[in-house]
């Protein structure tokens, strides 16, 4: 699919064998499996066409009933908003062109049609809202289209707030508050991933409705600025959000997060929101990289493009790989589960985590 927000490469992950959905020894069959936020890639052919077999066919071997795919505008250059109505319309395409495999969520029934159907569903997603320019109707012509989750900054600031890499740390902006009010108007979602800490608290209490952190690790754990504090982690979900624990490098200090990582940072949001909030984000795919050593210098120079661009954040280095290394590939929503069952979580509290909580969540927001 079309994503712009890293380079193809970033988004993908190491497989190991899986086996067949809905086997006997499969122990995530049956469950509603939810990405809050990753991709649809194949990493090793990134100028491939959109859409590959192998890509298809690594998301429907994990178990992924549906995945929050970014479009649109992250940064860098180009107009937002001619390039995110682009990459709306090529996703739109991808879809028509994959019909057997992919369907375009716009409310919690197309999460049971997609298990119904065995398809994989797309959530659209922005991980920017500078497409706006200063006409937050826009967001009514993006809910049209089928965009179902808005998150309002990318690291740096924009018109409406600053975030968690922005020094000045503002708040949400009177403009901001226009935006989220379009969003609430159109049963959208608000999400305050990769935010600063003001804009973060502002917008879950400006919000007519609950707001969601897609993809973040937790501050008390690990002390880097992409992460959240307890603070803006307990007031999302008390207002009945939605936070989703990502496997990313910024999960351990050292850069390099294991499964171990996630799974404490799993259990530290569990501890200040409440197993009816957590989820997973994983900021990736399904589809496993070839050539790791090739990977490391793509790598370098996407961190030092990254760096250029002013939108790098503590916790990313040149050495460092945007996934988790023991956690990644087709199989890695079935080895969290088994993670989650050793330290003694309960097999309802687990499929909340690996999709219930989000389906709950996505009711409250689309079909309340």
């Amino acid at each position: 699919m079309s994503l712009n927000r890293r380079a193809a490469l970033a988004l993908g992950a190491a497989a190991v064998a899986s086996p067949a959905l809905g086997a006997p020894s499969d122990p995530i069959a049956g469950w509603t499996v939810i990405n809050a936020l990753g991709g649809l890639n194949d990493p090793n052919h990134p100028g491939a066409a959109s859409v590959t077999p192998r890509m298809l066919a690594d998301a429907h071997a994990s178990g992924e009933t549906a995945v929050n795919i970014t479009l649109g505008y992250v940064f860098g250059p180009g107009d937002p908003y001619q390039l995110t109505l682009k990459e709306i319309a090529e996703n739109d395409a991808d879809i028509r062109a994959h019909s057997a495999d992919l369907l375009k969520v716009l409310s919690v029934a197309d999460f049971a049609r997609a298990k119904a159907e065995k398809k994989i569903g797309l959530i659209y997603g922005f991980q920017n809202c500078a497409m706006m320019g200063q006409d937050a109707g826009r967001v009514d012509g993006f809910a049209k289209a089928g965009v179902r989750v808005f998150q309002l900054t990318y690291n740096d600031a924009n018109q409406l707030g600053d975030g968690s890499m922005a020094p000045q740390g503002r708040g949400l902006t009177p403009f901001g508050r226009e935006v989220v009010e379009r969003i609430n108007a159109n049963r959208c979602m608000v999400d305050l991933s990769h935010s600063g800490r003001q804009i973060c608290l502002d917008a879950a209490r400006a919000s007519k409705q609950p707001i969601s952190i897609n993809h973040t690790g937790c501050r008390a754990v690990t002390d880097l600025p992409r992460n959240k504090t307890d603070e803006e982690l307990r007031l999302v979900a008390e207002k009945g959000g939605f936070v989703g624990i990502y496997f990313m490098p910024f999960l351990n200090l050292s850069g390099h997060a294991t499964a171990a990582d996630v799974v404490a940072h799993i259990e530290h949001a569990l501890q200040v929101c409440g197993e009816d909030h957590v989820g997973i984000g994983t900021d990736g795919g399904t589809t496993q990289i070839d050539d790791l050593e090739a990977y490391k210098a793509a790598l370098a120079k996407e961190h030092e493009d990254r760096v250029k661009a002013g939108i790098s954040a503590p916790g990313e280095r040149a050495d460092t790989h945007p996934f988790v290394d023991d956690l990644r590939g087709p199989d890695q929503f079935r080895k969290l589960a088994g993670l989650l069952a050793a330290r003694g979580h309960k097999t309802a509290r687990i499929e909340k985590i690996l999709g219930g909580n989000f389906v709950r969540y996505a009711h409250d927001i689309w079909d309340a």
